[in-house]
């Protein structure tokens, strides 16, 4: 073995339950609240707080990117010297600058409204993959509101943004049927715009609509006026109206996503997980997961101090539409190659243009293990078989990795190809994943 587990050319050996885990695992913040409070901070007419942020390659490159247009994140601990926290200072935005997204979705659909209102030319690049994904709704949105972008008519990375200084806004139609980021995209740079923002959506599926509601949520909540279908509005629209942002001082939940394996593996081992902290009210998608994975054989119960999780000994298969909570499919799938019965996940079409082609390689990789799995035109079909042990490539997706894990729990002999790509969300997942066994289980 290379002498480093975590290195990209490293196999890791995904740790085999010899019996039931209990254990407390505290997850880091969440992803996807980090790097909207970022956004919202830098577009803030004031300073503001964020408390315990995640820390991990897609936030730290959306604060690199912010501050390479001109925004100031300090950060330290917070004013009670409570835990760690970033101080955003909004500045004037500015180019010249070269953003570098990763392969992070939310930087690479949040940022070109944000460099719209930027004096100078924005230019975004990032991983091979991530010309790959789709952009087009964001930058044909953003054209028809006013804006000059140079993509050389791929509808992908990379491009430039020629910032003006401001924008016009107004209404806008755009088909955000294969990302909702591109409605959110628009609409936390909507107040900013001369006219703030009207998004009609015109496709036939919108996945992911936790995470729209979870972008309206953080506006109103730093005094933006959004009207929304769940509000009386319009079906499939959102409005925006122009105004400033105030600066907060907002403490990060959990990542409840993040938390999946951690439940998993109190399912798959029949053993008991608490996850402190998880909100009793929350838009993230992964609360979801109390009603999923509570269905396939466990029970839950969220009390003062989290959520504590426990598993029957026994899995059962599943029939569900993950449209709006597609992040958490590849754990799914996972724990569902392990049931006592077929599964049918459904609603995920939209997967094959996530980090990697979500269902082509959990298929791939769950059958090279002895699995019977086939994809649909919108999910996937799995038919529990004994598993071996073997390589689990990850794509380098982090849901890859950690399906992979959990797969693991009851498969002796499973070894993750970098496993490392989980700091894109998830850092340090080896050592809590392990540490889970050191304070409790097999």
């Amino acid at each position: 073995m290379a002498a480093n587990p975590t290195a990209p050319t490293a196999l890791w050996p995904a740790p085999h339950a010899r019996g039931a885990v209990d254990a407390t695992v505290h997850v880091p913040g969440s992803k996807s609240v980090t790097n909207r409070a970022l956004v919202l901070a830098a577009l803030a007419s004031e300073p503001g707080w964020l408390r315990r942020p995640l820390r991990s390659r897609d936030t730290l490159l959306m604060a690199g990117a912010l501050r390479a247009m001109g925004v100031g994140i300090e950060e330290g601990v917070g004013p009670d010297g409570s835990g760690e926290a970033w101080r955003v200072i909004p500045a004037g935005l500015r180019g010249p600058a070269t953003v570098d997204v990763g392969n992070a979705g939310t930087v690479m659909r949040f940022l070109p409204p944000v460099a719209t209102l930027a004096a100078g030319d924005i230019r975004f690049d990032g991983d091979p993959r991530s010309y790959e994904r789709p952009l087009h709704g964001v930058i044909d949105a953003l054209r028809a509101l006013g804006a000059r972008i140079d993509d050389d008519g791929r509808g992908a990375l990379p491009l430039t943004v020629h910032g003006s200084g401001a924008l016009d806004g107004g209404p806008v139609s755009i088909d955000a049927s294969s990302s909702s980021q591109f409605v959110s995209a628009l609409l936390l740079s909507g107040p900013r715009f001369n006219q703030g923002v009207e998004v009609r959506h015109t496709g036939a599926t919108l996945p992911s609509l936790p995470h729209i509601r979870m972008t309206v949520d953080m506006l109103r909540a730093v005094g933006a006026q959004v009207d929304t279908p769940e509000s009386g509005g319009e079906p499939n629209v959102w409005r925006v109206t122009p105004g400033a942002l105030l600066g907060r001082d907002l403490t990060v939940e959990p990542d409840l996503s993040n938390a999946q394996p951690f439940l998993a593996a109190a399912l798959v081992t029949g053993g008991k997980v608490l996850i402190p902290d998880w909100p009793s009210r929350t838009t993230q998608p992964g609360d979801r997961l109390r009603e999923i994975f509570t269905e396939m054989g466990g029970s839950c119960e969220l009390t003062e101090y989290g959520l504590e999780f426990i598993g029957s000994g026994r899995i059962h298969g599943i029939d569900v539409d993950l449209g709006d909570v597609g992040e958490l499919t590849p754990g799914i799938a996972a724990v569902a190659a392990l049931a006592d019965s077929p599964s049918t996940l459904r609603g995920v079409a939209h997967l094959r243009l996530h980090e990697t082609d979500r269902l082509a390689a959990l298929t791939k990789e769950i059958n090279e293990l002895g699995g019977d799995v086939a994809e649909t035109a919108d999910g996937l079909h799995i038919r529990p078989r004994p598993l071996r042990g073997g390589t689990f490539h990850t794509y380098e997706d982090h849901r890859m990795a950690t399906a992979g894990a959990i797969i693991g729990l009851a498969v002796d002999g499973v070894r993750i190809e970098n496993v490392a790509t989980t700091a894109k969300t998830l850092p340090d997942f080896p050592d809590l994943w392990t540490g889970m066994f050191e304070s409790g289980g097999a």
